[in-house]
C-alpha cells in the first residue's frame, strides 16, 4: 500500500505540474480522458439546464399511458461521435425535430461552464448536424502550429483559431483581405507569417511600405518589387494595373471558345489556363496604407488619387489575373477620403489586432459581422498577435499568429530566394541589394553606452 500511495502521489504532482507548465502534455495524458467521462457522464442533465432538449414525442406518451409506465424524460441531442483532439474535443450532434444550429451556438457559454471547459463553439456541418469543439486550454496562450498541415498552392497556415483548428489565409477563396490594429497589436508578426509561408510557393510578392522600408526589405530577396514612398508606389501600383491588363489580354487570346470545346476548358482566369502558359500569381503586401491616403499639398493630393483609383482597380478586376491585395494599417475609415470606402467593400477577408477605439472595429466588421466589433475591442494589451478574422459570410473567430522574429522571415526569404520570379513590367523596381550606406546619412545620435 505504501508503494501505491507514492506512485498515485507521484501521477497527481507529475499531472500539476503538466497542467501549469505544459498544458498540452497535460491534456493529451490526463486531460482528455478525463474531459471525455465528464462531458459523457453530464450531458444529459446539462443539455436540459441549457434548454436544448424536446419533449418525447407524442407516441411515446401514448405509449407510456397506455401500458402505465412512467413518462419519457426530454430528449437531448443525439451524440453521433466523441472524437478527441490535439487540443480539445469534438462533439458531433444530430439534432431533434424542432430545433436549429443556432441553439446550440447560442448556449456554448453555458456547456463551457457545465463541462468545465476552456471555451465551446459549434458550427453546423449540414442540415440537422452540428458540430460543437470545446478546448481543454488556453491555446492562443503559447502558440504551437500543428507539424502537419493542409497546404495548398495559395493557401497559407498563418495562426491558430481559439478552438485549436489552423487558420489558414486562402487566397483563392478570399482574393483581398484587410488588416488593421493599433501600434504593438502584433500586424507585423502576422504579416511576416504571411511572407514566410508564401516564400516556397510559386508566387510572386510586390510590397510597399511607406516607413522607408523597415518592415518589408529585410524580407527583399523573396520580393519581386518593392516601394518605400507614395512616389515609388504610385508608379508601381500603376505598373501592375498595366500588367493585369496584359494578363487579361493572354487569358482573352487562350479561351478558345469553340462548339468543340468542353466547358471546364473555356478560361475565365489565369487557373483555367494550361500549366505551360500560367501567368505567377501576384500578391501585393501594403503596409501602413493610410500613408498612400494623406496629402498635404496639391500635388500630392494628385498622387493620393493616383494611389486610390489603381488599389480599387486591382481589388475590383484583378482577382481573375492572380492578383491578390493584402492591405495592412492602424485605421481603414472613410477619414482617409474619397474612393477607401469602395476599395474597403472589394477585401472580403477581415482582420482586426487590438485597436483603441470602437470605430476602427466598426471600419473592419459593421458591415460584415457586427458581432465581431466587441470581441474587437476587448483584446488585451498583455497578448500581443491575438485578432478577430471573419469575412463576408457573417463568422468570426478569434486568432494569433505564433511569434515569428525578423531574423526567422529574413532565413525563410533567404532561403528560398532562388524562387523569386522576374516579371519584366515590374523589372524597374526590383530591390536592389547590397547598397552601401549613403556618404550624406541623416545626423541621428545614438544612446550613449552605459558602463
Amino acid at each position: 500500500m505504501n508503494w501505491l500511495a507514492v506512485v498515485l502521489l507521484l501521477v497527481v504532482a507529475a499531472a500539476v505540474v503538466l497542467r501549469w507548465r505544459r498544458p498540452a502534455w497535460y491534456w493529451m495524458s490526463f486531460g482528455v480522458t478525463l474531459a471525455v467521462v465528464r462531458v459523457l457522464f453530464r450531458y444529459a442533465s446539462v443539455m436540459d439546464a441549457c434548454g436544448l432538449t424536446v419533449p418525447p414525442p407524442r407516441w411515446r406518451l401514448t405509449l407510456a399511458r397506455l401500458t402505465n409506465r412512467p413518462v419519457p424524460r426530454p430528449r437531448a441531442p443525439r451524440v453521433l461521435r466523441v472524437r478527441p483532439t490535439r487540443t480539445g474535443l469534438a462533439l458531433k450532434l444530430k439534432l431533434r425535430p424542432g430545433q436549429d444550429a443556432f441553439d446550440v451556438a447560442a448556449s456554448c457559454d453555458r456547456l463551457r461552464h457545465s463541462f468545465a471547459m476552456y471555451g465551446v463553439t459549434s458550427r453546423e456541418l449540414r442540415s440537422g448536424v452540428v458540430e460543437v469543439r470545446m478546448t481543454g486550454y488556453d491555446v492562443l496562450k503559447r502558440v504551437q502550429m500543428p507539424a502537419k498541415t493542409d497546404t495548398r498552392p495559395m493557401r497559407v497556415p498563418v495562426a491558430l483559431r481559439e478552438d485549436g483548428a489552423v487558420h489558414y489565409r486562402d487566397y483563392r477563396a478570399v482574393p483581398h483581405a484587410l488588416t488593421i490594429g493599433a501600434t504593438e497589436s502584433g500586424k507585423s508578426v502576422y504579416q511576416r507569417n504571411l511572407v514566410a509561408g508564401l516564400a516556397p510557393m510559386n508566387v510572386a510578392l510586390v510590397g510597399i511600405d511607406c516607413k522607408q522600408g523597415v518592415e518589408l526589405f529585410p524580407l527583399a530577396r523573396r520580393f519581386s518589387a518593392l516601394a518605400d514612398n507614395p512616389d515609388t508606389a504610385a508608379d508601381l501600383l500603376d505598373a501592375l494595373v498595366s500588367y493585369m491588363e496584359d494578363v487579361y489580354q493572354l487569358i482573352r487570346a487562350e479561351q478558345r471558345i469553340t462548339s468543340d470545346v468542353p466547358d471546364a476548358e473555356i478560361a475565365s482566369d489565369i487557373w483555367d489556363l494550361p500549366a505551360g502558359l500560367r501567368p505567377v500569381p501576384v500578391v501585393v503586401m501594403v503596409d501602413e496604407v493610410a500613408e498612400l491616403a494623406l496629402f498635404a499639398t496639391k500635388a500630392e493630393e494628385k498622387r493620393r488619387d493616383q494611389i486610390i483609383t489603381a488599389l480599387a482597380r486591382l481589388a475590383q478586376l484583378g482577382r481573375a489575373a492572380g492578383i491578390y491585395l493584402e492591405v495592412c494599417g492602424q485605421r481603414f475609415g472613410s477619414e482617409l477620403g474619397k474612393g477607401i470606402t469602395m476599395l474597403r467593400a472589394q477585401l472580403t477577408g477581415r482582420t482586426a489586432h487590438r485597436v483603441n477605439d470602437e470605430s476602427s472595429a466598426n471600419m473592419a466588421f459593421a458591415d460584415i459581422a457586427p458581432d465581431a466589433v466587441l470581441a474587437a475591442i476587448q483584446i488585451p494589451t498583455d497578448m500581443p498577435g491575438v485578432a478577430i478574422t471573419g469575412d463576408a459570410t457573417g463568422g468570426w473567430a478569434r486568432i494569433r499568429a505564433p511569434h515569428t522574429s525578423l531574423r526567422q522571415a529574413v532565413n525563410t526569404c533567404n532561403r528560398y530566394a532562388d524562387l523569386t520570379p522576374d516579371l519584366p513590367a515590374l523589372a524597374p523596381f526590383r530591390p536592389v541589394l547590397g547598397i552601401p550606406a549613403p556618404k550624406d546619412a541623416p545626423a541621428v545620435e545614438s544612446i550613449p553606452a552605459t558602463v
